[in-house]
């Protein structure tokens, strides 16, 4: 049964599509979907950015990927340090690629860089900082980079 508040969100989002030109049958999609947001994200974070939560819906995601770190690499830290020792291209405990080529190298260095700053921009601020807020496109865009991390860490067989 739909509530007043999901019928109110509804035609706010029909309103929204209105005016940008989007069509009428994506309207239907909750956002996640739109964006394809990872569906191994805890519940928790959609919950969160239903009730307008959003910073706290990064801040959870990425908490989130931080363990699934921990989890595969078998190691007992966080953050930066944790994404620094898993990536690392010269020993690392989560290798995604061969590390036979140049481009290899480059790559693993790459996602190294993009799971660590991620932790450090997207989730420290959010854990660290009461007043922080995000509108619901931010956090959008921080899911969809958390989703592709969580994706890429599947494209090289990494189960969680």
């Amino acid at each position: 049964m739909e509530t007043s508040l999901e019928a109110f969100e509804l035609i706010v989002r029909r309103a929204k599509l209105f005016d940008s030109g989007e069509s009428v049958e994506s309207i239907n999609l909750h956002p996640f979907d739109q964006r394809n947001v990872h569906q191994k994200l805890p519940q928790k974070v959609r919950k969160l950015f239903d009730n307008g939560h959003c910073a706290e819906a990064t801040f959870e995601a990425f908490k989130y990927v931080d363990k699934v770190i921990q989890k595969i690499a078998k190691i007992n830290e966080s953050g930066y340090k944790l994404m620094m020792r898993a990536f690392n291209e010269n020993n690392p405990l989560i290798k995604l690629t061969n590390l036979t080529s140049t481009s290899d190298i480059d790559e693993q260095k790459g996602y190294s860089f993009l799971f660590s700053g991620s932790i450090m921009a997207i989730r420290n601020p959010r854990g660290h900082d009461t007043d922080m807020s995000d509108d619901p496109d931010v956090c959008l865009d921080h899911l969809a980079l958390a989703s592709l991390l969580l994706r890429r860490l599947e494209q090289s067989s990494f189960v969680w």
